[in-house]
């Protein structure tokens, strides 16, 4: 009974073992199709990684130079702000992280690390859908793949992909089956990224881009001064413009974000663990406007040269232009891997001086906007020319400062809507003809007729008592426009019909020395000591030297009328100009003399 007894025990013994090697086979033989691979299929799974590397490497490099963007919409631009949403660089587009929209708002666009992680995924997601295994099946192994799932982890120097997809690979007996993919690679992504954050914040706050831009703008452009003449001192506006592009492309390039011991000026303060390199083109959309220009010219008239100079002692220009600019800013950041982060912003300069913080500016710029952004008024305009004939225009509504387009005629009628506006202008502009504006209060009113004129582009003829004009002039219109021209620098003008007064300023050199005066100024001034404090005061005296000044170039002839230029005038292709010429003045009264001969002197035009 013993011996049964132990040889039952033994069996059970034994047939436990067997159960557990059974169990144990199949756990492992499951294992194996889920988690191991076969070393012949393993290529199949390792050129899956492969696919996932290059693709988050993609993702990366088109995130870097794209301001963190893997798809971002295009949003066209306006005359009001020549920028799209996004700069053109390099045959790319890079979406501004702070923009103008087309309707003149200032408005952010800094993606977060959340929605890049985000972008990255589905951009790697969609790209492994192209993953071709076709070179298996030549070896004879059959590759089956369900649809992708992409997580990203952006960290300061790595970035971890980790992939949900069923990829199932079989060759004869063997088989195995993945669904998670893991693969990690080496990026400073991350640590690009933070200080390109860094960097916009310390502009937005500091608007450090425009400081540097109000000191370009103040030492390569006339803005306001004075300058010892007694001649109109002119500036061609297309040269002005163009000095500023200049200035600013080679300032904004010598910002940096560490000190420099030759320098501090150009240090920005901005300073982050991977050094910036500040970029602006010519070529890149840029808005100039100034205000005080007569047509193509910037002119600043004397002061002084009327009755009374010999008592001031000299002549004078005073100057004081407003500027409007607006131009845009590629910042990138690159490590010495080669690795880039670049985001471009647009950089404000608001008449004369540097926007003072993004959120003051939307709101001043959302109020600015409100009458464009609500048309409800239905008004219709009619464009005729002088002989009554319509005439097709774009026409514009401006409501206190702000003017919205509000569309083009067809057949010389608009029928659109406008916004509600209480004495505000319609603008018609044609080409080939003066642009008109008409008082028009679109909350009472719905119909207008504009008769614009024909504009005319004529030739100048300049002749000094009837003999050809042998130095400098500056011929002025101000009248339905106002315009200046420099002979013979150019002779060329656009004129419409209308009353005009016409200037003609003829210079010559002059070699008039104004001497050196000293003026004696005396002002009252607090008494020190007790006195002072029960409010006793005193007489202190002082005195201001003018130096001595060489007039260079006077006035030596010339005059002024107003003249009714009618269309047969203009058309005739040229205007013939004759005024009378004065004696060289040498001495400061011979000068007071030709300017008194000026105001009682006319012009001849024929």
């Amino acid at each position: 009974m013993r011996g049964d007894r132990g040889q039952m025990a033994v069996i059970v013994i034994v047939a436990f073992a067997i159960i557990a090697a059974i169990v144990l086979f199949f756990f492992i033989r499951s294992d194996e199709r889920v988690k191991g691979v076969p070393p012949e299929l393993s290529p199949v799974y390792d050129y899956y990684a492969a696919c996932i590397e290059q693709e988050a490497k993609a993702a990366v490099d088109l995130a870097g130079t794209q301001g963190g963007r893997i798809e971002s919409e295009y949003v066209p631009g306006s005359d009001y702000a020549p920028f799209s949403s996004q700069l053109g660089f390099l045959g790319f587009g890079v979406p501004y992280w702070m923009s103008i929209s087309g309707n003149g708002i200032v408005q952010e666009n800094v993606p977060t690390k959340q929605g890049i992680e985000k972008e990255m995924g589905e951009f790697i997601a969609d790209r492994l859908k192209d993953c071709d295994f076709e070179s298996f099946a030549v070896q004879g192994v059959q590759v089956k793949r369900g649809d992708p799932k992409v997580s990203v982890s952006i960290q300061s120097r790595s970035i971890q992909i980790e992939v949900d997809a069923d990829i199932g690979a079989s060759k004869g007996d063997s088989s195995a089956r993945k669904t998670q993919h893991k693969v990690e690679i080496s990026s400073g992504f991350g640590e690009l990224f933070n200080s390109a954050v860094e960097i916009y914040s310390r502009q937005k706050e500091d608007a450090f881009l425009e400081k540097y831009a109000e000191d370009v703008l103040r030492l390569y452009a006339p803005v306001d001064g004075v300058e010892i003449s007694c001649t109109p001192k002119i500036w061609k506006v297309q040269e002005v413009e163009s000095e500023i592009k200049n200035a600013l492309e080679l300032n904004i390039a010598s910002l940096k974000t560490r000190k420099d011991k030759d320098s501090d000026y150009f240090y920005t303060n901005a300073g982050t663990s991977i050094p910036a390199i500040f970029r602006y083109s010519q070529d890149w959309p840029t808005k100039i406007e100034i205000s005080g220009t007569q047509g193509s010219l910037m002119i600043a008239q004397p002061v002084g040269n009327s009755q009374g100079m010999g008592a001031m002692g000299f002549c004078y220009a005073p100057y004081h232009f407003v500027y409007d600019v607006r131009f845009p800013v590629m910042v990138q950041l690159v490590r010495d891997d080669g690795e880039i982060f670049q985001f471009p912003v647009v950089v404000v300069i608001d008449k004369n001086l540097p926007r003072q913080g993004l959120g003051a500016r939307i709101a001043e710029n959302v109020d600015k906007t409100n009458a464009c952004a609500f048309p409800t008024q239905d008004i219709e305009v009619d464009i005729f020319d002088v002989q009554l004939r319509k005439i097709d225009a774009n026409i514009s509504y401006q409501c206190f400062e702000q003017e919205c387009s509000i569309g083009q005629s067809k057949n010389g009628t608009l029928k659109a809507k406008a916004p509600a506006c209480l004495n505000g202008q319609i603008i018609a502009r044609a080409e080939g003809y003066a642009e008109k504006k008409v008082l028009f209060s679109s909350s009472k009113e719905s119909k207008a007729e504009l008769v614009i004129d024909k504009e005319y582009k004529v030739g100048l003829s300049l002749t000094v008592d009837r003999k050809p004009l042998s130095g400098q002039a500056l011929v002025t219109f101000e009248g339905p426009k106002s315009i200046g021209v420099s002979l013979p620098n150019s002779e060329k003008v656009e004129l419409s019909e209308g009353a005009y007064n016409v200037s003609v300023y003829i210079y010559g050199n002059s070699s008039i020395v104004l001497p050196a005066t000293t003026k004696r100024e005396c002002t009252k001034v607090t008494s020190g000591g007790i006195l002072g404090f029960f409010g006793s005061t005193k007489e202190e005296c002082f005195d201001i030297t003018v130096p001595s000044t060489k007039i260079e170039s006077a006035i030596v002839g010339g005059g002024a009328s107003e003249v009714y230029l009618l269309p047969d005038m203009l058309g005739n292709g040229t205007l013939k100009i004759d005024v009378k010429g004065f004696s060289k003045p040498n001495s400061l009264e011979q000068l007071q003399n030709n300017y008194e001969l000026f105001a009682n002197s006319g012009v001849d035009i024929q």
